[in-house]
């Protein structure tokens, strides 16, 4: 499990990434929001840890804007503001939990666990996409109700480009994300191409709408949407 914790407390920070990493989760830490928007651009996560007083943009501002950009990841928001207005507006501005300062570490962890559960009891509905569906239980992918017939690859792929629809996906991120590759000292951009190929006539070629798209000079998109320069 990837966590992005966006605290501008150095301490709290490197305590925070150390206890984590002890725990077994893989931890990026940054200290102001423009970072954290950097981040979930560009790399995949399955929780944030959103300290609400940051320079610059505030924790209030970083959440908002994240959920009008479609982030939908589980965001904890740990302040050391405490009154009932405080909370009420940091879950309105779509924060999923809220931790106030100081808190005990196994708490941090025992809501960090509810979250994850909820997102990934989320990710078994169907991922869908105009008449594309896919079941991530059985990994099986219909279009206009037909069988799709993808390889274990070919479906990670699909699965990944669904989950971040309407958002371009790069190439970075599908070698570390679906190809698990943490350092690229042997650059997969033909490798991703050669897979995104076959997948487009599997998934796209038999149908008249085509749902994967490329971003010239940035990556991939999944969307049913002719509003991009896309090919």
């Amino acid at each position: 499990m990837r966590v992005l914790v966006v605290e501008d407390e150095r301490k709290i920070a490197d305590a925070l990434k150390r206890g984590l990493e002890t725990e077994g989760y893989e931890v990026i830490a940054v200290s102001s929001g423009e970072e954290g928007f950097f981040c979930l651009n560009s790399e995949s996560f399955d929780l944030m840890l959103l300290d609400l007083m940051l320079p610059g943009r505030d924790g209030l501002e970083v959440l908002k804007t994240i959920r009008d950009k479609g982030f939908s990841l589980p965001v904890l928001v740990l302040t050391g503001r405490d009154t009932v207005e405080d909370r009420v507006l940091g879950l309105d501005s779509g924060a999923d939990d809220y931790l106030v300062k100081p808190f005990a570490f196994p708490e941090l962890l025992a809501r960090m666990r509810l979250l994850l559960r909820r997102g990934k009891h989320e990710t078994e509905k169907p991922l869908a996409l105009a008449d594309l569906e896919l079941h991530l239980p059985t990994h099986q992918a219909l279009r206009n109700e037909q069988l799709l017939d993808l390889t274990s690859r070919e479906f990670e792929l699909l699965a990944y480009l669904l989950k971040h629809q309407g958002h371009v996906v790069s190439r970075e991120m599908l070698a570390h994300d679906v190809w698990k590759v943490r350092e690229r000292s042997t650059p997969l951009d033909n490798v991703i191409d050669v897979n995104i190929a076959r997948l487009r006539r599997k998934v796209d070629d038999p149908f008249p709408l085509k749902l994967i798209r490329t971003i010239r000079g940035v990556g991939f998109m999944a969307t049913a949407s002719d509003d991009h320069a896309a090919t």
